[in-house]
């Protein structure tokens, strides 16, 4: 999508009272998929942002001056870990998701490191991750995890 286009959005650093911002938007984000697989748990959803988040590795995304979404990445032994990378629904397919994992991409292009993540098999994000390098590592009966080795 064009740049001009683009909705004006920015990121911060994540703040500890996040937390709830964010685990709701990923129990409206995930919910079709994890329907769709049959395992969908309102509580859960919720449950598993708050046991993994680390706002030092998360950065919101605002759009607007509003809370829209967010990103993590978490460091791991050969890279980074992309993870908890939700947008508003109302945003989504509008160029911030991909403008905000081209970022991302292009620091670890920088640093040389390559970046995993795993997805929700059958889930639409796939294509968007594909479309940015990520390759097929390994699935399993729920997940599908991707990775995008560094770009010279």
């Amino acid at each position: 999508m064009p740049t001009s286009t683009l909705p004006h959005w920015t990121q911060r650093q994540a703040r500890p009272e996040d937390v709830e911002a964010i685990a709701e938007l990923r129990a409206v984000v995930m919910r079709p998929d994890l329907e769709r697989l049959g395992r969908y748990d309102e509580h859960r959803v919720r449950q598993r942002l708050r046991d993994t988040y680390a706002p030092e590795h998360t950065s919101v995304v605002e759009a607007a001056g509003s809370f829209a979404g967010c990103v993590a990445r978490r460091p791991a032994e050969d890279g980074w870990w992309l993870e908890h990378f939700y947008l508003s629904p109302a945003l989504q397919g509008r160029g911030i998701g991909s403008a905000v994992l081209r970022e991302v991409l292009d620091r670890a292009d920088a640093e040389r490191l390559p970046v995993r993540l795993d997805v929700l098999r059958g889930s639409p994000a796939r294509r968007l991750y594909e479309r940015h390098g990520f390759t097929l590592e390994r699935e399993d009966a729920v997940d599908v995890f991707l990775v995008r080795k560094p770009t010279p």
